[in-house]
């Protein structure tokens, strides 16, 4: 079976004066349709730059990015932004939702980018809605929800655009850790329904809401595993002679 992501060999890096800093020093990693995985590490690890690179808003310095079996690395700006829009569907920290339009205005928004006719933009916002439990909600503004139910809108016009992988870059940071579990909850739930699930985050509590955890530490895998070994969540500190797992 062919991955839907594979990093080979990945390098980053950036000249700060004489200068050089690997932001991702020699990154191997895969992930296939269906997974749920957890990208995890604290800050300088190199975890921001990885999803910069796993959605298509930089390239490596060096080494190869496929996504869907295509040389994103080799691509220019305008072959990334297409397959940006075509494969990868972003929620962030902070909803990013427009606050003069409703509900189903900003799930259909990059539909409208993309040149899908009205009609199935619209077939698509409700349907989206309603995989988050929010169809009810959709003439509402973001203003008149709950940081919870906003950061549910922003999963909805992920999946409006139907891609294959869903991106959730700190998708809890905004949010209060009952409100911070309910949306997680709604993660698991579109990965058991068959969605592909990549999760950036610092911290372990919801990095193990994951099937599977990639750690980072200074531009390197360090973890690479089942969400359930002990090992996964370690800290490097607390770790004896060296690097965990693959």
């Amino acid at each position: 079976m062919e991955h839907l992501i594979e990093l080979r060999h990945v390098y980053k890096i950036y000249r700060m004066g004489a200068e050089e800093v690997h932001a991702l020093d020699g990154v191997d990693l895969t992930v296939d349709p269906g997974e749920f995985v957890a990208i995890v590490g604290q800050s300088g690890s190199g975890k921001s730059t990885a999803m910069n690179i796993i959605g298509c808003l930089d390239v490596p310095t060096s080494g190869t990015y496929h996504l869907g079996g295509a040389d994103v690395s080799t691509m220019d700006d305008d072959q990334q932004a297409e397959i940006r829009n075509r494969m990868l569907g972003f929620i962030f920290q902070q909803y990013n939702l427009i606050p003069k339009l409703t509900v189903q205005e900003n799930v259909e928004l990059p539909l409208l980018y993309a040149g899908v006719s009205a009609e199935e933009r619209r077939e698509r916002a409700v349907r989206s809605l309603e995989r988050v439990g929010l169809a009810d909600k959709r003439k509402n503004l973001p203003s008149q929800l709950s940081g919870g139910q906003q950061q549910r809108v922003s999963i909805a016009r992920a999946l409006a655009g139907e891609p294959s992988v869903i991106l959730a870059d700190e998708p809890t940071g905004a949010l209060d850790s009952r409100t911070g579990r309910e949306v997680l909850g709604f993660l698991q739930k579109l990965n058991a329904e068959g969605d592909t699930v990549v999760l950036i985050t610092h911290d372990n509590s919801i990095a193990v809401k994951a099937k599977r955890i990639v750690r980072l530490q200074d531009g390197r895998v360090i973890y690479d595993g089942d969400a359930g070994d002990p090992r996964a969540v370690v800290q490097p500190e607390d770790m004896d002679g060296g690097e965990v797992g693959a």
